[in-house]
């Protein structure tokens, strides 16, 4: 895929991202694998404005070509998820609003429902605070993703990544689902949880599901 193509597919993922009410306004950032790094949404513009010349580039070693935007402030994130994991071709990060108030409390999403599998285990955790944008913040993230795909962010909201900008924004979905079902339930009461020995026959079944005859296991 062309370079200007991934451009313009980081734009339209950042776009849907806001338009479905996923992450408000500027918030949030979106980023692809490309080439020896990653191009990612830049800091403090609109995307519906952004222009593909507008995307930013960041090399695998941090640095960035002189004269293109500054790179969404959350790039330090974004390259250490790179780096950690190389299964993981595109990340967006979101300021969803189920998300960020559970993150607020500071609390792994247990699996009150199956679909937690979804994010890669038998929970969702919530990576310990840091101040954004900084390495710290990007250390504890990839920790709490460690065998996970997802995770939420200590008073500040969620990661997901995916093998292309599609399945990424799809498990951002997802995870905001999770939690505003979550949420609910514990308006009413405390939701029975399932056991670890449930959560290992729904991940292995989530191994093959969806695939059709003649695909890859």
């Amino acid at each position: 895929m062309s370079d200007m193509v991934l451009r313009q597919d980081v734009i339209n993922t950042a776009c849907a991202m806001q338009a479905s009410g996923l992450s408000p306004q500027r918030s949030g950032n979106v980023s692809v694998r490309s080439g020896d790094g990653f191009l990612i949404t830049p800091t403090g513009m609109s995307y519906e404005d952004l222009t593909p010349e507008d995307v930013a580039y960041v090399a695998m070693d941090g640095s960035q070509p002189e004269g293109q935007r500054k790179p969404s402030s959350e790039w330090h994130m974004h390259q250490a998820l790179f780096a950690a994991r190389p299964e993981a071709q595109a990340v967006v990060h979101a300021h969803s609003a189920f998300a960020v108030a559970l993150a607020c409390l500071r609390e792994d999403i247990p699996p009150f429902h199956y679909m937690i599998a979804v994010a890669g285990g038998k929970d969702i955790r919530c990576a310990d605070y840091a101040t954004f944008g900084t390495e710290d913040l990007a250390r504890n993230a990839v920790a709490a993703m460690t065998d996970r795909k997802a995770c939420l962010l200590a008073n500040h909201g969620q990661l997901a990544f995916g093998d292309s900008l599609t399945s990424a924004l799809e498990l951002a979905h997802e995870v905001e689902d999770l939690c505003a079902q979550y949420w609910r339930a514990r308006q009413v009461g405390n939701p029975v949880i399932l056991d670890d020995a449930e959560m290992a026959r729904v991940i292995a079944k989530f191994a093959g599901y969806g695939q059709q005859p003649g695909e890859d296991a």
